[in-house]
């Protein structure tokens, strides 16, 4: 697949086979990831893959609970307040893999770095018939010390970008995209 097709093809998947990604092509989207770059070059990114169900299963239960305890109700919709107090939803639709990208020196760029990153990533899974989805629910307990002890992460490291990895069971359709808002001077 070429690059405009995985661009052009890319979706957020929340629906996953129980199949495996095995290392190496786990170590490919990593590989893939620190090719994007950083400001002043520094590279700040750190790789936590996570395969563990158990560990998993731990992540997506503490973050749901963190987000419904910190985030004001006026700011949840009754659609989320609704999936998060439900015990049977995984923020991760059971994916095999979390790759936490994180930043490991806090500073102005981190979430940018990051991101390109990440993008990288998911453009390279795309490509190798994978999918992907960044799962925004659980990026405020994974950077408290909790989530970074589970983890095993310095204290230090800012996480940023929590990419679920999988094989899809289908294909999500299409979003339609407005057209873009361009200015020329």
């Amino acid at each position: 697949m070429d690059l405009k097709e995985a661009i052009y093809t890319r979706r957020a998947v929340r629906d996953y086979t129980a199949e495996s990604v095995d290392e190496a092509t786990i170590r490919l989207l990593i590989d893939a990831a620190v090719q994007a770059p950083s400001a002043v070059n520094q590279q700040p990114w750190a790789f936590c893959v996570v395969r563990d169900k158990k560990v998993l299963g731990s992540i997506s239960r503490q973050a749901k609970a963190h987000m419904l305890s910190t985030t004001p109700a006026a700011l949840l919709s009754h659609h989320f307040q609704e999936i998060l107090n439900d015990p049977g939803f995984d923020i991760f639709y059971n994916a095999p893999v979390l790759i936490l990208i994180s930043s490991a020196v806090e500073n102005a760029w981190a979430v940018e770095n990051c991101a390109l990153a990440a993008q990288n990533l998911m453009l390279t899974a795309r490509s190798a018939g994978l999918g992907t989805c960044w799962i925004g629910f659980a990026e405020g307990w994974l950077r408290t010390p909790e989530g970074k002890a589970l983890l095993g992460l310095p204290g230090s490291h800012v996480p940023v970008a929590p990419i679920i990895v999988g094989h899809p069971r289908g294909e999500p359709p299409a979003v339609p995209r407005k057209a873009p808002d361009i200015s020329f001077i």
